[in-house]
């Protein structure tokens, strides 16, 4: 199988576009009409659910094993807790990201009476004023505060402003895009995942081949808050690929080239054949690949699992440093991920069986059981252990 071509410059610029829309989690209409107009200029069909879940789809051969993607179009961000006396705005987060990256972070806060920028400070934020209580101020939500970026000496100044509790709290990416190929930016978790998916259906649409079974292309609109994929999915769906990122951190076998395929999430593993799968697309089409365990992370593909939906569940990640902060990643991992997906969305489906929500034992999977073959010489020396030569 020939991989379809990537348009780069396109991923590049839908990212970028996808980075300037404020999208923190329950604040996210803009981007799915961002979204939405996307695909309807690609020429492709989609719905969006009630409450903004985008899903759309490209017709195949058949209709059923069907195949799905998911990403999701919503940040982390913050909320207005209090109104705080000396002007400024007590803060509580949007999904689970830590102050210390909150520190320092400029912002858009949406109020009635419309936007204002504002930064996050600690609570002790003056060098010339409190020395090395700068440094010794513990770090957490209760010990930063935003300073908006208007009169405000008061409470009252800030409900003379339109502000009040709840009011949404969206963190400024403040992306570079490097001509080394790195991206440095908030929020790449996971608009890079949403560009990835945008760029491989172009690549679809534009090569004219018919894929095997039909492809949905999920957008969701809270899986930072947990909820996600859980009911943007249709029967007809057998198997669902997560696009997200995939941490870099000390410990962790992922990296920022190629694809990091995930074998398990903190929810457990992933489907056995579809993770099998992913793999074998990556060998057969020479696509760079790694594959890593995620102790802390859950995606989209977990809460489908959790709500009770039946499918077969992988994740397909790029590789990002610092994740939850400023995180940096690089092209050649978006790049394979939307070739590993035209060249899933391409492939024949090996479990035929999964057109059917019930059935018998009949083209039911196995696993394999059968002993490894070990070609071992016994002309050759072996070494014993130190422990045993003695």
């Amino acid at each position: 199988m020939t991989l379809l071509n990537i348009d780069i410059p396109y991923l590049s610029k839908k990212l970028q576009d996808l980075l300037k829309i404020p999208s923190p989690t329950g604040y996210t209409d803009e981007i799915v009409r961002h979204v939405s107009k996307e695909l309807q200029s690609l020429g492709v069909f989609y719905e969006i659910t009630r409450r903004g879940g985008v899903r759309a789809r490209i017709p195949g051969k058949k209709r059923k094993p069907a195949r799905a993607f998911v990403s999701h179009l919503d940040t982390l961000g913050a909320q207005v807790k209090s109104l705080k006396d000396n002007g400024r705005l007590e803060l509580i987060p949007i999904g689970h990201w830590s102050a210390r990256f909150a520190e320092g972070a400029r912002t858009t806060i949406f109020s009635e009476n419309g936007a204002y920028t504002g930064t996050i400070l600690p609570l002790k934020a003056s060098g010339h004023t409190f020395n090395k209580g700068v440094d010794e101020l513990p770090i957490g939500w209760e010990y930063v505060e935003l300073r908006v970026d208007a009169y405000s000496k008061s409470a009252t100044d800030l409900h003379r402003l339109g502000l009040d509790v709840g009011d949404f709290v969206a963190i400024d990416p403040l992306p570079e895009f490097l001509d080394n190929g790195f991206i440095v930016s908030r929020h790449l978790d996971n608009k890079a995942g949403v560009a990835v998916m945008l760029a491989a259906i172009k690549a679809l649409v534009e090569s004219d081949v018919e894929p095997t079974v039909d492809v949905f292309w999920l957008f969701t609109i809270a899986e930072e808050t947990g909820h996600g994929a859980q009911s943007i999915l249709t029967p007809d769906i057998a198997s669902l690929v997560a696009i997200d990122n995939g941490t870099t951190a000390p410990g962790q076998n992922s990296d920022e080239f190629g694809v990091t395929i995930a074998m398990a999430d903190q929810t457990g593993p992933f489907d056995f054949h579809l993770t099998r799968k992913m793999v074998e697309l990556c060998r057969d089409n020479d696509i760079k690949y790694q594959k890593d365990v995620f102790r802390f992370y859950r995606s989209d593909a977990a809460t489908a699992i959790e709500a009770g939906a039946d499918v077969r569940t992988a994740l397909i990640t790029f590789g990002v440093d610092a994740s939850h902060g400023y995180e940096r990643i690089h092209m050649h991992a978006l790049r394979s991920l939307a070739e590993l997906a035209t060249g899933y969305a391409l492939s024949p489906v090996q479990i035929q069986r999964d057109a059917r929500e019930f059935s018998d034992l009949k083209g039911f999977t196995r696993q394999p059981t059968a002993d490894a073959d070990q070609d071992l010489n016994p002309e050759v020396d072996v070494p014993l252990p130190e422990t045993a030569a003695e």
